[in-house]
Order: C-alpha cells, then sequence, then structure tokens
C-alpha cells in the first residue's frame, strides 16, 4: 500500500489529517480537499511540503471532480461532525453530506477512479438491538422531527449511495463506521474534551471531592477508541476491505460515562461525585462495536483509554485559550 495516489476529503479534520499523515508515512502521495470551515491545515503543517493541497468544497462538483482527476483512490471523510451541530445546523450537515457524496461517486465515476472508501458512523443505527453491535444491523432514524438525526440520516444515504453506485461501477467501494474516536485536537465538541475542561475549571480554588455535573446518569456507555487505533483499523480497511462491505472501526473495551468522568477526575488527583442530569433527545444509551470484521484483516486495538485521556487531556489543558466562544 505504497506509491499510490490518495484524494483525502476533508483533510484538515481530526480523523482525515491522522490518515493523510499515515498514508505519507506509508510512502503515498496525498492530495487534500477541504475548504477549512471545520478543520485546520496547522494539524499537518509538518508535512504540508508533501501534500497535494486543493482548498476546496465538496458541495461543488466542479472542484470535487477536479481534486478526483488522476488519483488511484478517494477517502471520503468530509462531513459536518459534532453533537452541538447536529442540533444546532442540520440543513448543513444534510447539505454537505449528500451533496458532497454523489459529488464524489459522480468524479469517481467520470474519471475512472475504482477505490472508494467512505466515512460513515455508528449514528446510523442509533440504538441498537444488540451490543455490541456488528455491521448487519439495521440501520433507522427513530425520529425525523430531531435534528440530532441529520447527521445518522446523512450518513444513511451516503452508505446507500455509496453502495448502489458503487455496485457496478466502482472497482472497490467500502464503508468504514469509526466508532468514538478521540485524542489530541479532535475538536472541541465531545464527551472528553468537554469533561477535561470541565474538570480542570472544577479543580480551580478548590479541596475534596468535586461536584461534576454531566448529562444522563452515568450508566451510559461508549467505548472511546483513540485516535492511532482508528487510523491503524482504517489502514487495514484501505489495504485489505472487500468490495461492497463495511467495517466497524473501534475498540469493544465498553466504558460508562460514569467510569470515563471518574478517570478524568483521576487525572487531575481528585475524586469526583457525580451530578445526573437530562439527556438530549435522541442521544443513545449504549454503545459498543462488534469489530470481529475488522480483526479478520488482522486489527487490533492496542491503547487503553487510561493511556489514550493521558496523552490526551493535557493538550485540551494547553489549549485552552483555543477554545471557541460559539458555534459558527
Amino acid at each position: 500500500m505504497s506509491d499510490r495516489f490518495y484524494l483525502v476529503t476533508g483533510a484538515t479534520g481530526f480523523i482525515g489529517s491522522a490518515l493523510v499523515r499515515a498514508l505519507l508515512a506509508n510512502g503515498n502521495h496525498v492530495r487534500a480537499l477541504d475548504d477549512e470551515s471545520r478543520g485546520s491545515r496547522a494539524r499537518l503543517q509538518d508535512v504540508e511540503s508533501e501534500i497535494d493541497w486543493m482548498p476546496g468544497d465538496v458541495r461543488d462538483i466542479t472542484q470535487v471532480e477536479h481534486a478526483v482527476r488522476g488519483m488511484d483512490a478517494v477517502c471520503h471523510l468530509a462531513a459536518v461532525n459534532g453533537t452541538e451541530f447536529f442540533y444546532s445546523r442540520p440543513e448543513l450537515v444534510l447539505e454537505v453530506a449528500v451533496k458532497g457524496m454523489v459529488n464524489v461517486l459522480e468524479a469517481c465515476i467520470k474519471h475512472g477512479v475504482g477505490e472508494l472508501f467512505v466515512a460513515s458512523s455508528s449514528e446510523v443505527y442509533q440504538t441498537p438491538p444488540e451490543v455490541p453491535t456488528d455491521e448487519t444491523v439495521p440501520l433507522s432514524i427513530p425520529d425525523p422531527l430531531n435534528p440530532r438525526y441529520s447527521y445518522g440520516g446523512g450518513k444513511i444515504i451516503s452508505e446507500l449511495l455509496t453502495l448502489n453506485y458503487g455496485r457496478n461501477k466502482l472497482q472497490r467501494a467500502v464503508i468504514f463506521r469509526p466508532h468514538n474516536v478521540y485524542g489530541p485536537d479532535m475538536g472541541w465538541e465531545h464527551v472528553i474534551p468537554q469533561f477535561a475542561v470541565r474538570m480542570d475549571e472544577l479543580c480551580k480554588d478548590t479541596q475534596g471531592p468535586v461536584v461534576f455535573p454531566i448529562q444522563g446518569t452515568g450508566a451510559e456507555t461508549r467505548s472511546f477508541v483513540f485516535i492511532d487505533d482508528m487510523i491503524a483499523g482504517l489502514l487495514k480497511v484501505i489495504e485489505k476491505g472487500e468490495h461492497m462491505s463495511i467495517y466497524h472501526v473501534g475498540t469493544d473495551d465498553e466504558t460508562s460515562i460514569r467510569e470515563l468522568a471518574e478517570q478524568t477526575a483521576s487525572f487531575f488527583g481528585r475524586e469526583i461525585r457525580i451530578a445526573p442530569g437530562a439527556l438530549q433527545p435522541g442521544g443513545t444509551l449504549r454503545r459498543c462495536p462488534n469489530i470481529r470484521k475488522l480483526r479478520q484483516l488482522g486489527y487490533e486495538p492496542v491503547v487503553s483509554l487510561k493511556q489514550g485521556l493521558a496523552a490526551t487531556i493535557p493538550w485540551y489543558i494547553q489549549n485552552r485559550n483555543k477554545q471557541p466562544s460559539h458555534n459558527p
């Protein structure tokens, strides 16, 4: 998997930038398409000279066709992510998802690019009927009136488009679903950065146990995968993933939100008392992927949550000045 030409859309995003770096490290050529509305080229400044930068918006078919021309494969990660945006800008979330996916597919077909790897999400199956959850789980939109499902809905449409366009028009159309990826500089609209910043603030000028407010009871679960493990899994998908296949990428180490809060507090050397709160409508109570299918490609996550938090929390404390005061 070297000396190939890859287009990465959403290349300045958290996962996109890590993928760019990994592809370069493996001896490939990378073209980056991004409008930097959610990410930043600063994430890749140390390898910027190695990248064919192409500023552009996946909603613009002319820009997408220009970026796709001459590539061996496309990794389509461009999206508007972050739970806060699902509620505040659902129309934008859907527009980027659907227009971007159609444009990428049509550009690949027009220019004879046979391999396409598409980022989906665990949000496509919302509340799963079984946990750990494998790739055959039914996809669902429980309530179309709830703006939260703009993201999951856009990803469901993206999966349908990829599989049905790609069935006979691409050599390899592969979907991967990241599950709760975290790490330094992942953005600010996610639970781990929010817990880190909240704990740092609550620890100032206080002694003893800290009262720590959360959404929900704390019994809700997620399976948090560190960015290095996420990229290792994604590289396996790119190298070995089968045409018309879907792969869950993550870890099957299920962690409650209470445990996450306690591990965050432990990093600060403090104990906490959880103060439960209301969940946002549509929040999933339990999520953990079955990664057996990805393991068959040779993947195994290696970074524990404790190790990952130790690498992530300091970045957020040291970069508090970068936290946006409001959403766009």
